[in-house]
């Protein structure tokens, strides 16, 4: 049990009923709902005495928001998947799969440390901004074209999508204390168990953290932030609009920071049509960050036309004629999917 001071207002004044400035929990939960109190409560260092209000309770719930909507996704992800008809060896995993492994190995140690010694807020920071960052802005994002397009046997999209059910697993199972009622939702819709209270933390595999490979990924998603930028300027110019219209050309002084994208698809890796990666200073006129050194970047619109199913600009449209508007990895896709329909009416 833990002890703590006053609950103040929002303002920092101790609640009092004569001065009208009171929050009962029982309106909280009415209005916000229960699970968001909750997060609340896990939020505050509860060391100090704690300020409470609407305004405090409405960024709570965007944060509330953003964990429940990724678990969301991630729910739509993994539907239907069974590891035991789909495995991937570890051998054959993409990089970024592993990467992922990487992180949430790093992220369990924090998670555990901050249960064992009541750190709540410590825990909460640290999902939030792996949901944030680690999975909105970056792996969800990158990998959101394979799991929607790339044929159901691919083994990327195999990978994702075991990689994205174990993220899904150990992020029930850490917010179940702080989010009862939302893990639990979850949990019973995965058909896993009887309650995702009944369960306890997933044992991450320590082989899964890989100190070289997140090095490496900390100099690649340098090199990103460097395209991103580049792309951000091509749109606001209205030279492109999505960023799938664009191919990239990208220069890093260094030649083993060129060797870090052995292994990873560049335009997938920055969400565009096409890219090259090629070692050097680059041109004068390339998009730089002061704070990126060494690494230049160009985008141009992609050549080719944009195939109606992945929106990526290809020159390949069209290569399949069963399917004049597809890419050719979409036609593949697409005439597996109508293979299996026919034998499935057979």
């Amino acid at each position: 049990m833990l002890t703590h001071g006053f609950v103040l207002d929002a303002k920092g004044f101790k609640m009092s009923k004569s001065l009208g400035n009171t929050v009962e929990p029982q309106e909280v939960a009415e209005k916000f709902g229960i699970d968001i109190l909750r997060l609340w409560a896990a939020s505050i260092d509860f060391t100090d005495d704690p300020r409470l209000g609407d305004e405090i309770l409405k960024t709570v719930g965007e944060a509330y928001r953003k964990l429940r909507n990724t678990i969301r996704y991630l729910l739509g992800a993994v539907a239907g998947y069974d590891p035991a008809e789909s495995p991937v060896d570890d051998a054959d995993l993409p990089l970024l799969e592993r990467y992922m492994r990487d992180r949430l190995a790093r992220l369990d140690a924090t998670i555990r440390a901050g249960f064992m010694a009541y750190d709540f807020r410590s825990v909460f920071e640290a999902v939030l901004t792996f949901c944030s960052v680690d999975l909105s802005a970056f792996y969800l994002d990158v990998r959101k074209d394979s799991l929607y397009c790339d044929r159901p046997d691919a083994l990327r999209r195999r990978a994702a999508r075991g990689t994205m059910r174990a993220i899904l697993d150990r992020l029930l199972a850490w917010l179940a204390p702080i989010l009862p009622f939302t893990c639990e939702e979850a949990f019973l819709s995965l058909g896993a168990g009887l309650s995702v209270h009944l369960t306890t933390l997933p044992e991450t595999p320590a082989h899964w953290r890989d100190d070289a490979l997140a090095a490496r990924f900390e100099r690649l998603l340098r090199a990103r932030d460097v395209v991103l930028g580049a792309l951000e300027v091509e749109r606001r110019e209205k030279r492109i609009g999505s960023s799938l219209e664009a191919q990239v050309e990208l220069w890093v002084a260094d030649q083993n920071a060129a060797a870090d994208f052995d292994g990873v698809e560049p335009a997938d890796f920055f969400i565009t049509s096409a890219a090259q990666v090629q070692v050097g200073e680059g041109p004068a006129d390339a998009f730089r960050l002061a704070d990126r050194p060494g690494i230049a970047a160009r985008i141009a619109p992609a050549r080719g036309r944009k195939c109606a199913r992945s929106w990526r600009v290809t020159e390949d449209v069209g290569a399949d004629p069963r399917y004049p508007e597809l890419s050719a990895r979409d036609a593949d896709a697409v005439a597996f999917l109508d293979a299996r329909a026919q034998e499935t009416i057979a």
